[in-house]
């Protein structure tokens, strides 16, 4: 019998049939905007669209985020892998410069995630361009603090890690029903009154009904400056005199130049904050832990807030909680000498 001697070229068009024909190991998921979408099975290689992504991405499975959106700080790693050094950056997807699409698609990435509801002109433009590349895309919902134990759960399974996302899910779940019932004790008639100052002025603000003030109503402070958010982006501007009228007992602030010198400001002076020393510089390692932008660092923030305003009610030591959170999200053991840094704002 005569040996079928098959040409290479015959032979390459039917391997190229057959992998066209056998699909790669999929599954089908529904992201937190609703959407359906097919993933690989298992997933090696993620990319986040901001920064705060990254970090949720890398407190669940640490080794699967394949690149960077902006290059890490020193004080960044002092928290990441040193096995991640080799990652690249490929910018951000939703600002900045942009994201360099040639390193993404040598990354060839499994998925990317994106942060919202995907309704901007923006989030549109990208996800019809990826899907071109072939490279799907999954949404997490990250606005609100309430959010975030669901998200973890979700990137759990996504990433193959359903424990390890359980686990963070179910400390952020604690965390916002111990601090709940603790202000929920707190009578209306002794809520704080606190004020958000933004800018080195302090005279931008964000509103009560804003995401971006939230934990000042969830650490049941009272915000001074009332009504809804009128874009997201948010900073109100506001006068002096409205300062002066509003006369917060609290004022927190992100702003060290507006934190060290509010004291020396005239107008300032007149407030009943800066009289009694009330002025808190919020600690922001590696992320900011109140807003901007918001991340699951608000789990800390949320809880360094409720104690700063009621240290009578929330007994927390915070060296302690700020140490049991790294560990548990960073897997990195600090010294109480570093974490005093950290709740100081200088790490």
């Amino acid at each position: 019998m005569g040996v079928l001697v098959v040409p290479a070229r015959l032979l390459l068009g039917l391997l190229i049939v057959l992998v066209m024909v056998v699909p790669a190991s999929a599954r089908d998921v529904v992201d937190m905007a609703g959407r359906s979408v097919t993933v690989p099975d298992h997933i090696d290689r993620v990319v986040g669209c901001v920064a705060p992504v990254n970090w949720m991405i890398y407190a669940v499975a640490p080794m699967k985020l394949a690149a960077f959106t902006s290059r890490p700080s020193d004080t960044d790693w002092q928290i990441l892998d040193p096995r991640l050094k080799q990652r690249p950056v490929i910018g951000s997807f939703l600002g900045g410069q942009g994201v360099n699409r040639e390193t993404l698609l040598a990354i060839d990435p499994d998925v990317v995630i994106f942060w919202g509801d995907g309704r901007s002109p923006v989030v549109q433009r990208w996800l019809r361009q990826l899907d071109q590349w072939h490279i799907p895309v999954v949404f997490v919902a990250m606005d609100r603090l309430q959010d975030y134990p669901a998200t973890l759960e979700f990137l759990g399974h996504l990433l193959g890690e359903p424990q390890r996302g359980l686990k963070l899910a179910r400390y952020g779940r604690c965390v916002l029903e111990q601090v709940a019932t603790t202000v929920a004790t707190i009578p209306v008639s002794q809520r704080r009154r606190v004020y958000y100052a933004q800018g080195n002025d302090g005279l931008e603000t964000e509103p009560e009904y804003s995401f971006h003030a939230e934990l000042i109503g969830l650490a049941g402070g009272c915000n001074v400056h009332k009504g809804v958010l009128k874009q997201r982006r948010g900073r109100d501007k506001i006068t002096q005199e409205q300062v002066l009228m509003y006369n917060p007992e609290v004022v927190i602030t992100a702003q060290r130049d507006f934190y060290e010198h509010a004291v020396d400001m005239p107008t300032w002076q007149q407030v009943q904050a800066i009289q009694s020393d009330q002025v808190l510089i919020i600690p922001d390692h590696p992320l900011n832990w109140f807003d901007r932008p918001p991340s699951m660092m608000r789990f800390l923030g949320l809880q360094w807030l409720a104690q700063s305003l009621y240290p009578q009610a929330v007994h927390l030591d915070m060296v302690e909680t700020t140490r049991h959170f790294y560990q548990l999200f960073f897997g990195l053991t600090l010294s109480d000498e570093k974490v005093r840094d950290i709740l100081d704002g200088t790490p």
